[in-house]
Protein backbone atom coordinates (compact mmCIF):
# COMPACT_ATOMS: atom_id res chain seq x y z
CA UNK A 1 0.00 0.00 0.00
CA UNK A 2 2.68 2.16 0.94
CA UNK A 3 4.48 1.83 -2.75
CA UNK A 4 1.01 2.71 -4.41
CA UNK A 5 0.96 5.64 -2.68
CA UNK A 6 4.40 6.70 -3.28
CA UNK A 7 4.14 6.30 -6.58
CA UNK A 8 0.63 8.48 -6.69
CA UNK A 9 2.82 10.99 -5.35
CA UNK A 10 5.87 10.81 -7.83
CA UNK A 11 2.97 11.05 -10.43
CA UNK A 12 1.39 14.30 -9.19
CA UNK A 13 4.78 15.95 -8.81
CA UNK A 14 5.55 14.75 -12.37
CA UNK A 15 3.24 16.75 -13.47
CA UNK A 16 3.81 19.75 -11.60
CA UNK A 17 7.56 20.15 -12.52
CA UNK A 18 8.47 22.13 -16.10
CA UNK A 19 9.67 20.09 -18.07
CA UNK A 20 13.10 21.17 -20.36
CA UNK A 21 13.72 20.35 -23.95
CA UNK A 22 16.83 20.64 -25.46
CA UNK A 23 17.53 22.60 -28.90
CA UNK A 24 20.76 22.92 -30.78
CA UNK A 25 21.72 26.44 -32.21
CA UNK A 26 24.28 27.82 -34.50
CA UNK A 27 25.21 31.41 -34.82
CA UNK A 28 23.90 33.63 -37.67
CA UNK A 29 26.64 34.84 -39.96
CA UNK A 30 24.51 37.27 -41.52
CA UNK A 31 21.54 38.94 -40.36
CA UNK A 32 18.70 40.41 -43.10
CA UNK A 33 15.59 39.23 -44.85
CA UNK A 34 17.36 37.27 -47.99
CA UNK A 35 19.49 35.04 -45.66
CA UNK A 36 16.37 34.57 -43.41
CA UNK A 37 14.26 33.20 -46.69
CA UNK A 38 17.92 31.16 -47.45
CA UNK A 39 17.22 29.18 -43.34
CA UNK A 40 14.03 28.42 -44.07
CA UNK A 41 14.53 26.91 -47.48
CA UNK A 42 16.94 24.83 -46.00
CA UNK A 43 14.84 23.41 -43.09
CA UNK A 44 15.66 26.08 -40.33
CA UNK A 45 14.16 28.41 -38.11
CA UNK A 46 15.86 31.98 -37.73
CA UNK A 47 15.42 32.59 -33.87
CA UNK A 48 17.00 35.03 -31.39
CA UNK A 49 17.57 35.11 -27.55
CA UNK A 50 17.26 37.96 -25.14
CA UNK A 51 16.93 39.07 -21.50
CA UNK A 52 20.44 38.24 -20.83
CA UNK A 53 23.67 40.03 -21.00
CA UNK A 54 23.34 39.88 -24.62
CA UNK A 55 21.29 39.72 -27.65
CA UNK A 56 22.03 36.46 -29.60
CA UNK A 57 20.81 35.65 -33.26
CA UNK A 58 21.00 31.86 -33.98
CA UNK A 59 19.33 29.36 -36.15
CA UNK A 60 18.04 25.64 -35.34
CA UNK A 61 16.87 23.10 -37.28
CA UNK A 62 13.19 22.74 -37.82
CA UNK A 63 12.40 19.31 -36.81
CA UNK A 64 13.78 20.31 -33.05
CA UNK A 65 10.58 22.94 -32.25
CA UNK A 66 8.09 19.98 -32.85
CA UNK A 67 8.16 18.51 -29.36
CA UNK A 68 8.36 22.22 -27.85
CA UNK A 69 5.07 23.75 -30.08
CA UNK A 70 3.39 20.40 -30.48
CA UNK A 71 3.02 19.11 -27.07
CA UNK A 72 -0.10 19.98 -25.11
CA UNK A 73 1.83 21.10 -21.97
CA UNK A 74 4.50 24.17 -21.27
CA UNK A 75 8.06 23.57 -21.09
CA UNK A 76 11.50 25.19 -20.66
CA UNK A 77 14.01 25.07 -23.19
CA UNK A 78 17.85 24.01 -22.77
CA UNK A 79 19.43 26.03 -25.62
CA UNK A 80 22.72 25.06 -26.57
CA UNK A 81 24.21 27.39 -29.21
CA UNK A 82 27.87 25.74 -30.60
CA UNK A 83 28.63 24.92 -26.78
CA UNK A 84 26.74 28.44 -25.10
CA UNK A 85 23.82 27.27 -22.78
CA UNK A 86 20.97 29.25 -22.28
CA UNK A 87 17.64 28.38 -20.20
CA UNK A 88 15.30 30.04 -21.51
CA UNK A 89 11.37 29.81 -22.68
CA UNK A 90 9.76 30.27 -26.04
CA UNK A 91 8.26 33.89 -25.64
CA UNK A 92 7.23 34.08 -29.35
CA UNK A 93 6.59 32.03 -32.51
CA UNK A 94 5.49 33.10 -36.14
CA UNK A 95 3.67 30.76 -38.48
CA UNK A 96 2.85 31.14 -42.24
CA UNK A 97 -0.36 31.69 -42.48
CA UNK A 98 -1.00 29.58 -45.47
CA UNK A 99 1.85 26.43 -45.26
CA UNK A 100 2.25 27.09 -41.29
CA UNK A 101 6.53 26.92 -41.88
CA UNK A 102 7.95 28.50 -38.83
CA UNK A 103 9.00 31.90 -39.88
CA UNK A 104 10.69 33.28 -36.30
CA UNK A 105 11.29 32.22 -32.85
CA UNK A 106 11.40 34.21 -30.02
CA UNK A 107 13.66 33.07 -26.66
CA UNK A 108 13.65 34.96 -23.13
CA UNK A 109 16.78 34.02 -20.93
CA UNK A 110 15.34 33.25 -17.75
CA UNK A 111 17.18 34.04 -14.23
CA UNK A 112 16.20 32.09 -10.96
CA UNK A 113 15.55 35.79 -9.00
CA UNK A 114 13.47 36.86 -12.26
CA UNK A 115 9.88 36.33 -12.54
CA UNK A 116 8.58 35.40 -15.91
CA UNK A 117 5.27 35.28 -17.53
CA UNK A 118 4.19 32.80 -19.27
CA UNK A 119 0.48 31.04 -21.25
CA UNK A 120 -0.27 27.23 -18.67
CA UNK A 121 -2.44 25.16 -20.36
CA UNK A 122 -5.52 24.16 -17.90
CA UNK A 123 -5.25 19.88 -16.97
CA UNK A 124 -8.68 19.00 -15.87
CA UNK A 125 -8.55 16.30 -12.29
CA UNK A 126 -11.20 13.89 -10.92
CA UNK A 127 -14.92 13.03 -12.31
CA UNK A 128 -17.52 15.23 -11.67
CA UNK A 129 -20.72 14.30 -9.83
CA UNK A 130 -22.69 16.90 -11.83
CA UNK A 131 -21.64 14.78 -15.09
CA UNK A 132 -23.42 11.83 -14.02
CA UNK A 133 -26.72 13.90 -13.27
CA UNK A 134 -26.55 14.38 -16.56
CA UNK A 135 -24.58 17.40 -16.63
CA UNK A 136 -21.81 18.41 -19.25
CA UNK A 137 -17.92 19.85 -18.55
CA UNK A 138 -17.74 23.18 -20.11
CA UNK A 139 -13.79 24.14 -20.82
CA UNK A 140 -14.48 28.00 -20.96
CA UNK A 141 -10.45 28.68 -20.57
CA UNK A 142 -7.86 26.75 -21.44
CA UNK A 143 -4.99 28.41 -20.94
CA UNK A 144 -4.04 30.53 -17.87
CA UNK A 145 -1.77 33.48 -18.24
CA UNK A 146 0.87 33.14 -14.82
CA UNK A 147 3.73 35.31 -13.46
CA UNK A 148 6.07 33.14 -11.13
CA UNK A 149 10.06 32.69 -10.72
CA UNK A 150 11.21 29.62 -12.70
CA UNK A 151 11.54 27.49 -10.33
CA UNK A 152 7.94 27.46 -9.62
CA UNK A 153 6.46 27.62 -13.10
CA UNK A 154 4.16 24.55 -13.50
CA UNK A 155 3.47 22.54 -16.90
CA UNK A 156 -0.41 22.34 -16.10
CA UNK A 157 -2.68 24.38 -14.15
CA UNK A 158 -4.55 21.39 -12.29
CA UNK A 159 -7.80 21.86 -11.08
CA UNK A 160 -9.52 19.37 -9.30
CA UNK A 161 -13.45 19.06 -10.58
CA UNK A 162 -14.75 15.96 -8.23
CA UNK A 163 -16.66 18.30 -6.04
CA UNK A 164 -18.18 19.96 -9.05
CA UNK A 165 -22.54 19.58 -9.01
CA UNK A 166 -25.00 20.16 -11.79
CA UNK A 167 -24.78 24.02 -12.79
CA UNK A 168 -21.67 24.59 -10.87
CA UNK A 169 -18.41 26.19 -11.54
CA UNK A 170 -14.58 26.82 -11.01
CA UNK A 171 -13.03 30.49 -11.31
CA UNK A 172 -9.85 31.83 -11.05
CA UNK A 173 -10.26 32.84 -7.38
CA UNK A 174 -10.53 29.53 -6.51
CA UNK A 175 -7.47 28.53 -8.00
CA UNK A 176 -4.87 31.21 -6.24
CA UNK A 177 -1.87 30.15 -4.51
CA UNK A 178 1.35 30.91 -2.98
CA UNK A 179 3.31 29.43 -5.78
CA UNK A 180 2.78 31.55 -8.80
CA UNK A 181 -0.06 34.81 -9.68
CA UNK A 182 -2.87 34.34 -12.04
CA UNK A 183 -3.35 37.63 -14.43
CA UNK A 184 -6.88 36.49 -15.35
CA UNK A 185 -9.74 38.11 -14.00
CA UNK A 186 -10.61 36.26 -10.87
CA UNK A 187 -14.56 36.14 -11.30
CA UNK A 188 -13.62 34.42 -14.72
CA UNK A 189 -15.45 30.67 -14.53
CA UNK A 190 -12.37 28.43 -15.99
CA UNK A 191 -14.39 25.21 -16.33
CA UNK A 192 -18.15 24.13 -15.14
CA UNK A 193 -20.94 21.28 -15.48
CA UNK A 194 -23.35 22.81 -17.71
CA UNK A 195 -27.43 22.07 -17.27
CA UNK A 196 -27.93 20.04 -20.62
CA UNK A 197 -31.08 21.87 -23.16
CA UNK A 198 -33.22 19.21 -22.56
CA UNK A 199 -33.29 19.07 -19.08
CA UNK A 200 -34.21 22.89 -18.92
CA UNK A 201 -36.83 22.29 -21.69
CA UNK A 202 -38.26 19.23 -19.83
CA UNK A 203 -38.46 21.82 -16.80
CA UNK A 204 -40.00 24.58 -18.52
CA UNK A 205 -42.59 21.58 -19.91
CA UNK A 206 -43.39 21.04 -15.96
CA UNK A 207 -43.76 24.46 -15.32
CA UNK A 208 -46.56 24.60 -17.68
CA UNK A 209 -47.84 21.93 -17.56
CA UNK A 210 -48.62 22.37 -13.55
CA UNK A 211 -49.38 26.23 -14.83
CA UNK A 212 -52.05 25.03 -17.17
CA UNK A 213 -53.31 22.65 -14.26
CA UNK A 214 -54.05 25.62 -11.81
CA UNK A 215 -55.81 27.59 -15.01
CA UNK A 216 -58.05 24.50 -15.60
CA UNK A 217 -58.88 24.16 -12.01
CA UNK A 218 -59.61 27.92 -11.44
CA UNK A 219 -61.57 27.52 -14.63
CA UNK A 220 -63.58 24.42 -13.44
CA UNK A 221 -64.28 26.38 -10.46
CA UNK A 222 -65.55 28.87 -12.03
CA UNK A 223 -67.52 26.80 -14.53
CA UNK A 224 -69.11 25.29 -11.60
CA UNK A 225 -69.78 28.98 -9.96
CA UNK A 226 -71.47 29.77 -13.06
CA UNK A 227 -73.61 27.00 -13.34
CA UNK A 228 -74.66 27.04 -9.53
CA UNK A 229 -76.12 30.46 -10.58
CA UNK A 230 -77.32 29.71 -14.09
CA UNK A 231 -79.28 26.82 -12.30
CA UNK A 232 -80.61 29.82 -9.01
CA UNK A 233 -81.41 32.07 -11.92
CA UNK A 234 -83.65 29.44 -13.78
CA UNK A 235 -85.28 28.28 -9.80
CA UNK A 236 -86.30 31.67 -9.43
CA UNK A 237 -87.42 32.19 -12.56
CA UNK A 238 -89.46 29.68 -12.36
CA UNK A 239 -90.93 30.27 -9.19
CA UNK A 240 -91.83 34.25 -10.37
CA UNK A 241 -92.82 32.18 -13.59
CA UNK A 242 -94.89 30.14 -11.26
CA UNK A 243 -96.40 33.22 -9.01
CA UNK A 244 -98.02 34.81 -11.89
CA UNK A 245 -99.90 32.13 -12.86
CA UNK A 246 -101.48 31.68 -9.77
CA UNK A 247 -102.07 35.34 -9.38
CA UNK A 248 -104.01 35.03 -13.10
CA UNK A 249 -105.78 32.05 -11.97
CA UNK A 250 -107.24 33.80 -8.29
CA UNK A 251 -108.02 36.80 -10.65
CA UNK A 252 -110.15 34.54 -13.04
CA UNK A 253 -112.25 33.20 -10.27
CA UNK A 254 -112.73 35.81 -8.78
CA UNK A 255 -114.41 37.32 -11.69
CA UNK A 256 -116.40 34.74 -12.11
CA UNK A 257 -117.83 34.84 -8.74
CA UNK A 258 -119.21 38.45 -9.14
CA UNK A 259 -120.91 37.10 -12.81
CA UNK A 260 -122.23 34.97 -10.88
Amino acid sequence: MKTNLLAHFLLIDKFKIMETIEIIGYNRANLGKKDSTKLRQEGNVPCVIYGGEEQIHFYSPMILFRELVYTPGANFVKLNIEGIEKDAILQDIQFHPVSEIILHADFLELKDDKKIKMDIPVKVLGDAPGVKQGGKILMRIRKLSLMAYPKNMPSFVEVDISGLELGQSIKVEDLLNDEYDILNSPLVSVVSVNIPRVKIEVEEEEDELEGEEGEEEEEGKEGKEGASEEKEGKENQGDSSKKNVDNKDSGKSKEEKKDS
